[in-house]
């Protein structure tokens, strides 16, 4: 898995999934909150996979 995320990109995308991970804690009860693990999950990783399937990279 070669990384096609940019590191500013990396860094909005771990804020976004911790905030809608959040909402688990402090936000209406529901499973919503789960769609922040997306993209936690390729933030951390620093790979998306349908950037991969179309051949798109933000990444120099």
């Amino acid at each position: 898995m070669k990384r096609n995320i940019h590191p500013v990109e990396r860094v909005i995308r771990i804020v976004v999934g911790a905030v809608l991970m959040s909402l688990a804690f402090w936000g209406p009860a529901n499973p919503w909150f789960l769609l922040g693990v997306i993209p936690l999950a390729t933030g951390l990783i620093g790979w998306c996979p349908p950037y991969a399937l179309l051949g798109f990279s933000t990444r120099r």
